[in-house]
């Protein structure tokens, strides 16, 4: 589990990239083109059981968590639990103070919902992609992708996690949320993006060596 030695930047930088996640979750799903897979269907049960988005996530995280402890503990570390938590109270924060400055029919234009829903996209998977490529833990979802593909060895990795995806993805629309080109983008592309930002962009200019360690 990756606690002990952590340099104080990386961490910094994931707990500021789960905030913008959640920060660009609140646009995104005004907007009504989809979210990510997993935001989609968390979204849906949410709705359904009358929780905000942030007190479900922190329970279901919390019980993907005790299979991700058991069987593929080496993914836990900070970043697992600023996921955990930040993104969904991020966004349920974000979301009632944005409500409170600007009423929800802005959101009915189309013309509104193009021009806010490209800046949001590019900043979700901007700061996934810092979130991850600091490689301080995973989410617990993405930690049972990499648990399923671990006993299913003779599928690649993309294939499962396009199919894992997407049934998330079935089960938030079937739950009345909506899957849009946001979802399918979400699905597709953070995987190269993560590659890219992490060479261009966090490793460049971010993260360095030199940093003080916290020693926990």
């Amino acid at each position: 589990m990756k606690f002990l030695h952590v340099n104080k930047r990386n961490l910094a930088i994931v707990v500021l990239s789960v905030i913008m996640m959640g920060f660009a979750l609140t646009f995104l799903n005004l907007c009504r083109f989809g979210t990510d897979p997993c935001t989609c269907m968390n979204l849906g049960v949410a709705s359904k059981i009358g929780w905000s988005l942030g007190n479900w996530q922190a329970l279901w995280n919390s019980i993907l968590l005790i299979i991700v402890f058991l069987f593929q503990r080496n993914q836990i570390g900070w970043g697992t639990f600023a996921n955990m938590f930040l993104v969904g109270y991020s966004f349920d924060f974000f979301t009632w103070i944005l409500l409170k400055l600007v009423h929800v029919s802005v959101f009915e234009s189309m013309t509104v919902r193009i021009i806010v829903v490209i800046p949001a996209l590019i900043l979700f998977v901007f700061a996934a992609s810092c979130y991850m490529a600091v490689q301080l833990g995973t989410a617990p979802y993405d930690a049972i992708s990499f648990l399923i593909a671990d006993k299913i060895k003779k599928v690649p990795f993309k294939v499962i996690r396009i199919v894992y995806d997407a049934a998330f993805a079935l089960g938030g629309f079937l739950l009345g949320q909506t899957v849009g080109f946001v979802t399918v983008i979400m699905s597709l592309c953070l995987g190269p993006a993560i590659s890219w930002v992490r060479k261009h962009i966090v490793e460049r200019y971010l993260v360095t060596g030199e940093d003080e360690k916290l020693d926990i």
